[in-house]
């Protein structure tokens, strides 16, 4: 394990990016604490804390910061366990580097996309300081939870959220709200946008939504 971590550092590293190796859950925390990071590539199985523990002890304190997932095993399970953590992707080793190259440069794009206070897709602009989204020559302001709603998930194109990272982002990790809360919310947006050229929500069965965005 510590022999791919240092492969996979000097590959980023060549690649111009800026990695910070540790060698287990408990190091990638208390490496946290002390410095802010852009992304974080973790392996499920680890010493101590396993990476499925990790995500979730990371996304109580930082829900936005991207996370990608390597491991061994390929099951529709463990799949399922990983982004239900809190994972943003996730690869199955052997890992291929040219792949892991584009996986962490289109994750930090996305995460680039959620610090904007605007955001254009297709022919739809989405303007966070006033709730609204403007598509052609018609704009609607949204109530605040569709809104952030929409926007999580068309931030991030083709990533799959789970009813539970929707809830703990846009409701907050202690709400009393049941999870079909997003279901509803779906269903409105899905209405409202009924038809639209720019995006659609998918419904991706067992794991959650997605958005698709028009080439």
């Amino acid at each position: 394990m510590a022999m791919r971590m240092r492969l996979y550092c000097i590959f980023l590293e060549k690649e111009r990016f800026l990695p910070v190796g540790v060698f287990d859950g408990t190091q990638a925390l208390s490496e946290l604490a002390s410095q802010d990071r852009d992304l974080i590539l973790c392996d499920v199985m680890m010493p101590g804390i396993n990476g499925c523990t990790l995500v979730d002890i990371i996304r109580k304190s930082d829900s936005q910061i991207p996370i990608l997932m390597a491991t061994a095993r390929s099951s529709f399970a463990d799949k399922q366990r990983a982004f239900s953590a809190g994972s943003d992707d996730y690869m199955v080793k052997p890992i291929d580097l040219n792949e892991l190259k584009l996986r962490v440069a289109a994750l930090l794009r996305r995460a680039s996309k959620m610090n904007n206070r605007s955001m254009t897709i297709g022919n739809a602009l989405l303007d966070l300081d006033t709730l609204t989204v403007t598509e052609g020559s018609s704009s609607e302001q949204l109530p605040q939870k569709e809104f952030l709603l929409l926007f999580k998930l068309l931030a991030s194109p083709g990533r799959i959220f789970t009813r539970r990272d929707i809830m703990n982002d846009i409701w907050g990790r202690e709400t009393d709200s049941d999870e079909r809360t997003v279901d509803v919310h779906i269903r409105r947006l899905r209405e409202r946008f009924e038809g639209s050229p720019s995006f659609e929500i998918i419904t991706v069965r067992g794991l959650g939504y997605k958005a698709m965005v028009s080439s």
